[in-house]
């Protein structure tokens, strides 16, 4: 672990309803491997096969993605499926061992403001890693389409990412490389 490039480590949480909000955290962790820092990349609610996960085998040790989910989407129910919620409680504990295990410098919980929106992931619970997580240690929290106001208030950066225009309005599905 890097410490004196991050010696307090701050929260930061990317949220809204559109495109980007992985892409500037992936771009956060491809910036600090610049400078040695080790990133952790916990992906909740995704199993899929995306490009992120090639390209941080390439980039190892430096970037470790895991993800916490199944491989198709998640269906909104309510209560939420007790498949989802294990996945994603397995999430947490995989989480905040990466947290405290010494080994990174930056944590991104990818799609944990979504988690948290589908009740997959209790608020509080993503408060306490917040609360609890060490010095040192820069904590990223992706999702939306609005991450829970209590994560917003604790947080010391958000950045909303605003639809102006997107081409999946005009029928462009998700191509490879570029979302996927």
């Amino acid at each position: 672990m890097n410490t004196e490039l991050l010696q307090k480590g701050y929260v930061q949480v990317y949220t809204g309803n559109c495109k980007g909000k992985t892409t500037a955290a992936l771009g956060l962790a491809f910036r600090a491997m610049g400078k040695g820092l080790k990133t952790y990349v916990g992906q909740f609610m995704k199993g899929q096969e995306y490009a992120e996960l090639k390209s941080a085998q390439m980039v190892s040790p430096y970037i470790t993605i895991e993800q916490y989910g199944k491989k198709g989407f998640i269906r909104l129910t309510d209560p939420p499926a007790a498949e989802d919620v294990k996945m994603a409680s397995d999430g947490m504990e995989k989480a905040k061992k990466a947290i405290f295990s010494g080994n990174y410098d930056i944590v991104i919980l990818d799609e944990i403001n979504t988690s948290a929106y589908f009740k997959l992931v209790p608020v509080e619970d993503i408060l306490e890693l917040i609360k609890t997580k060490p010095d040192g240690i820069e904590l990223i929290l992706t999702g939306g389409p609005k991450a829970p106001e209590e994560v917003i208030q604790a947080a010391n950066l958000v950045t909303e990412m605003v639809e102006i225009k997107h081409y999946y309005q005009e029928g462009v599905p998700a191509r490879e490389g570029i979302e996927k």
